[in-house]
């Protein structure tokens, strides 16, 4: 356990900020879990929404660090792959 004043409010500070960041880190997954319920449902307007509105949430948990920027682009292409072959059938 923290001695010091400062390890303390570290402590404090770290413990709020894994919070927030889980709470951020869930969100990208509701994003995605959006598009694949879209995709599974099989309309293609629905789906193409999903992505279009999870795309920029993706990418400024990227930029933020919340998740790693290839793992930010693995997601993506994998989504916007699976839309795009929903809209050619």
């Amino acid at each position: 356990m923290a001695n010091s004043a400062q390890a303390k409010k570290r402590a404090r500070q770290n413990e709020k900020r894994r919070q927030h960041n889980a709470g951020l880190r869930s969100m990208v997954r509701t994003y995605i879990k959006k598009v694949e319920a879209a995709l599974e449902s099989g309309d293609a307007t629905a789906a193409q929404e999903a992505y279009t509105t999870s795309v920029p949430v993706i990418d400024r948990m990227a930029d933020k660090g919340i998740i790693h920027k290839n793992k930010a682009a693995r997601h993506k292409s994998r989504l916007n792959t699976r839309v795009k072959a929903l809209t050619a059938k």
